[in-house]
């Protein structure tokens, strides 16, 4: 299985910029095949579209191939990848899982405690914790969120402390429904009979991450509501079970169906990132749970829960997390 997986991941490597410049794929990523619905054993490279579309209506250079090298393409329809973040109780000490949220955001979600050269930090995501990009280190951070009734500066917990910037792309090429991808797919829909959009090269990312320092250590609670304590760190591989607390769904379970995944995910109309080597489970999340500490069966940490669509959860790699923002480790 390890070298089927590797010859997958080669294989992937190679043609994964061919597949996104695909007008209506929004991610690829390894997984196993699906027949009338039912799993396989067969490795295959998963192509998530927006909306699954009749080959009569794409031309031949927009059709994702039925295999490559012997590997199989699967096309599964999943919505447009959005980031999580929607517009509840104040919790002092407050614990990973609960609503939290820069100042000027609705609120997501608190992930859990981190350590950094020896003090406590706040983990969750950049468009959760800094405004996708727009805050200023220093500035006030909520729990609860403003959405759900904090205010500033009673309920201020932390103040912003480092955030890994989201490279947002800079525009599409020449596309008759519109100029950014975002304007590709929510101008698409089943009446349109053709999708005639180019798409340029996208900026990488690997993590939508930002840390925060509290005000007091008294307002820390190393753990997470409803799972308990972390025990460490791990890596999910396919097949993982994992599970996640977040402020709109809870406690939620879910299985890692795609390794090695590159997305496309839509922050707004006019913003749209590029995220690479993400880990992709099922519909276990909705609107407000992004930045979720994401667990195994052992309640080790292996990813930061921060985008998804109707069907799908995409989860940052914890160990990409924890290299870009120079985290020590969780307790």
């Amino acid at each position: 299985m390890t070298d089927s997986i590797e010859a997958a991941r080669h294989t992937l490597r190679r043609v994964c910029r061919d597949l996104m410049r695909k007008p209506n794929v929004v991610a690829t990523g390894i997984g196993y095949k699906y027949v009338n619905s039912q799993k396989t054993d067969q490795l295959a490279i998963i192509c998530s579209v927006t909306t699954k579309q009749a080959k009569k209506n794409l031309s031949e250079k927009e059709l994702v191939p039925a295999q490559i090298d012997g590997l199989p393409l699967d096309v599964r329809p999943v919505g447009v990848i959005r980031a999580l973040q929607n517009p509840t109780r104040r919790f002092r000490p407050a614990p990973g899982g609960v609503s939290i949220g820069h100042e000027l955001v609705t609120a997501g979600t608190l992930g859990c405690w981190v350590r950094k050269d020896g003090k406590w930090y706040i983990l969750s995501n950049n468009h959760v914790l800094a405004n996708s990009n727009a805050a200023r280190i220093g500035d006030a951070i909520l729990q609860p969120g403003r959405y759900d009734g904090g205010e500033w500066p009673l309920d201020r917990i932390a103040a912003l402390s480092d955030f890994v910037e989201i490279k947002f792309a800079k525009g599409e090429s020449d596309c008759k429904i519109g100029r950014s991808a975002a304007a590709v797919v929510n101008a698409f829909s089943g009446k349109t009979n053709r999708i005639t959009a180019v798409r340029e090269e996208q900026p990488e990312n690997v993590v939508d991450c930002a840390l925060a320092e509290p005000l007091s250590t008294d307002d820390v609670l190393p753990e997470i509501l409803n799972i308990g304590k972390v025990t460490g760190t791990g890596s999910a591989q396919l097949g993982t079970v994992v599970k996640k607390s977040g402020r709109t769904t809870g406690l939620t379970t879910g299985v890692i169906e795609q390794i090695d995944a590159t997305v496309r995910v839509s922050y707004s109309a006019t913003q749209e990132a590029l995220f690479v080597d993400q880990l992709l489970a099922g519909a276990m999340s909705q609107g407000g749970d992004s930045g979720s500490a994401v667990l195994n069966e052992q309640n080790e940490l292996v990813g930061l829960l921060f985008a998804g669509s109707d069907t799908i959860t995409v989860i940052n790699r914890i160990e990409h997390v924890f290299r870009e923002l120079a985290i020590d480790g969780v307790e």
